[in-house]
Formats: structure tokens, C-alpha cells, sequence
């Protein structure tokens, strides 16, 4: 059996324009990701996932598929416009990559430096897509007052 080298990925993604009341509907019904083999891996992301000021969503997410996220993808799609999905590995410490512990990205910890820094930038996307309520700015920057300092890019070279 052949185990994808990846299996934690940075994702970027950005809210579609007026999908945002549907996204929050499905998020708050529990749909978000039913049929999908992912099952709540949908809810648990939004829970975790930090916007910027560009209104550029930022998420951890946990995927054995290769290519990355093709099972999720048409999922996030009916929603988001994915801007981006990096590798999210910290080498020195994924128990999957030095062979220590197969598959061990359900409860690993590599990512845990990435996850604590994005848990300290921008806004909870959840409590900002909450607060809008459906209006189109999740999808256009500008259209609200300035959330804390983005992730910058390169940050993620550093907590590798």
C-alpha cells in the first residue's frame, strides 16, 4: 500500500461571492462535508481557520489523498475560491515521516507550531463570518474595519 508523503497541508482559500449565508448555514446544520469520507475533518477546520485582513482564510487540514484534497476539494469548492494548499509538514517531528508511526496524521502533532502561530493572526473565521452574516465582504477586502496583522508567507519557512 503506498501512503501519500503528505498529509498536512497549509490551506488558502477565500470565501465565494454570496456564498457566505450558505456556508454558514451549512457550517452551523452540520452539512458542511456530509457524504464525505472527511466526515467532521469540514467542521473541524472552520473551527480552527483564521481570516486576514484580505479576507483570505487560513487553515491545517488532514488529508491522505494524492493529489491533495481530492476528496474534499469538491466540497470547499462549492464554497471557496482555494487560493493555495502548501505542504504543511514539520519534517523533524511528523511521526508519519520518519517512519515511526504510519498514518499518524489523525492525532500528530507536527503542525502544532504552524496551528498555535495561526491561532494568534488575523480573526477567527467562524466569529467573522457570524458577524456578517451573509454579506459579501468575506469576499472583497476593504469592506470592514482592520483585523489584527495577516500571516505573512514567510513565516511558514520558519516554523518548519
Amino acid at each position: 500500500m503506498l501512503i501519500p508523503s503528505s498529509m498536512r497541508y497549509l490551506v488558502k482559500a477565500r470565501v465565494k461571492r454570496k456564498c457566505e449565508k450558505a456556508l454558514l448555514h451549512a457550517i452551523e446544520n452540520g452539512m458542511l462535508g456530509k457524504g464525505s469520507i472527511a466526515g467532521d475533518e469540514y467542521l473541524h477546520n472552520m473551527n480552527k481557520a483564521r481570516v486576514n485582513d484580505q479576507g483570505v482564510a487560513t487553515w491545517v487540514e488532514t488529508c491522505f489523498c494524492d493529489p491533495p484534497l481530492a476528496e474534499e476539494r469538491p466540497y470547499w469548492e462549492k464554497y471557496f475560491e482555494l487560493l493555495s494548499v502548501k505542504d504543511a509538514h514539520s519534517r523533524r517531528t511528523c511521526r508519519h515521516e520518519n517512519e515511526t508511526e504510519p498514518w499518524a496524521c489523525c492525532d500528530c502533532d507536527c503542525t502544532k507550531r504552524l496551528e498555535e502561530k495561526l491561532a494568534s493572526q488575523g480573526v477567527a473565521f467562524l466569529g467573522d463570518l457570524r458577524t456578517i452574516r451573509g454579506a459579501s465582504a468575506l469576499s472583497r477586502a476593504g469592506d470592514r474595519a482592520p483585523r489584527s496583522r495577516s500571516f505573512p508567507e514567510n513565516e511558514l519557512g520558519k516554523l518548519r
